[in-house]
């Protein structure tokens, strides 16, 4: 147990007569990566508020570095660093300024050349906050939560409105600081990112956790995908492990062994001189399994959703 940073049992949390989050459990290990996932109102960002402390579980059991987050927040806060989807900054300071605020009020804080060499924004130590990007503003928010070296970092869309230079410059930040010890808690709704980065991911909908393991594990469960174009006057093939849909001239096959059936495919078009056009395959993704979890319908989910949970 000493390795668990982050234990959650039964954890609800409320909104009046709507129950947001549903009792889910999880464990969060020392020096991982682990993504929650969902449709925006699946719960996700409202769990976790509740684990960095900013509002109370309704009933369960939270406990972070082996402490109550909101009972404990005095302890807790310093050993955390929080990326919140929407950042706050008195867009009149400098990124220098704004650093030098943030150092003031942090326990054992990295200079302000190191955390902005950190995160890519040296070049712009003398530029007002309000004259950066969408992207460079994130990236600063990104030094704020990392300022203090912290032990938990919890990273909310951390990436949104990033360049894909930025965004795979932050991959690298958070694999650094992960190299280093540090657990993080991700969540982003680029499943590519959670593929990428994440050790393991858990799927939420309606409040409830419906997938949770390594992401090669959940989307192993989805088929592969084989796609191309035909002319009209062919008919394509039965292959022995997959299932064929046929969309005007689009052909579409779900497979369960992607090797076999690909192979005899081709067989089949060489032998008939058959050019398959388009001709795509691929094995199923984080994003094909996210989909096709928030596709299915919720039975529990019977109340409106107040705006503000996400």
């Amino acid at each position: 147990m000493d390795d668990v940073v982050i234990e959650v049992d039964g954890l609800r949390r409320s909104y009046g007569k709507f129950e947001a989050v549903r009792g889910i459990s999880l464990r969060i290990l020392r020096g991982e990566l682990f993504a929650l996932l969902g449709t925006n109102g699946a719960g996700k960002t409202t769990t976790i508020e509740v684990l960095e402390g900013l509002q109370p579980a309704t009933s369960g059991r939270v406990r972070v570095l082996g402490l109550d987050p909101v009972r404990d927040r005095a302890a807790v806060r310093p050993r955390t660093g929080v990326m919140l989807q929407h950042g706050g900054f008195t867009g009149a300071l400098t990124v220098r300024e704004t650093v030098e605020a943030w150092r003031s009020l942090t326990v054992r804080p990295h200079t302000v050349a190191e955390v902005l060499e950190l995160v890519d924004l040296t070049d712009r130590v003398n530029v007002t906050v309000d004259q950066l990007s969408g992207g460079e503003g994130r990236r600063l928010e990104l030094a704020l939560a990392v300022l203090g070296r912290p032990e938990v970092l919890f990273l909310d869309e951390p990436t949104t409105g990033m360049d894909p230079a930025s965004r795979r410059r932050t991959w690298e930040v958070v694999r650094e600081l992960q190299r280093g010890g540090t657990t993080v808690l991700l969540t982003t709704h680029y499943l590519e990112e959670a593929e990428i980065l994440a050790d393991r991911v858990a799927i939420m909908r309606g409040g409830n956790l419906v997938a949770t393991g390594a992401p090669e594990d959940i989307v192993r469960t989805l088929p592969a995908r084989i796609t191309f174009r035909l002319p009209a006057t062919e008919v394509p093939p039965e292959l022995p492990h997959a299932t064929r849909l046929v969309e005007s001239d689009r052909v579409t096959y779900e497979s369960r062994q992607l090797q076999g059936d690909l192979t005899r495919l081709l067989e089949w078009a060489n032998a008939g001189d058959i050019q398959l056009a388009a001709l795509s395959a691929r094995p199923a993704t984080l994003e094909d399994a996210f989909l096709d979890i928030a596709a299915e319908n919720d039975p529990t989910d019977q109340h409106a959703e107040p705006e503000a949970v996400r």
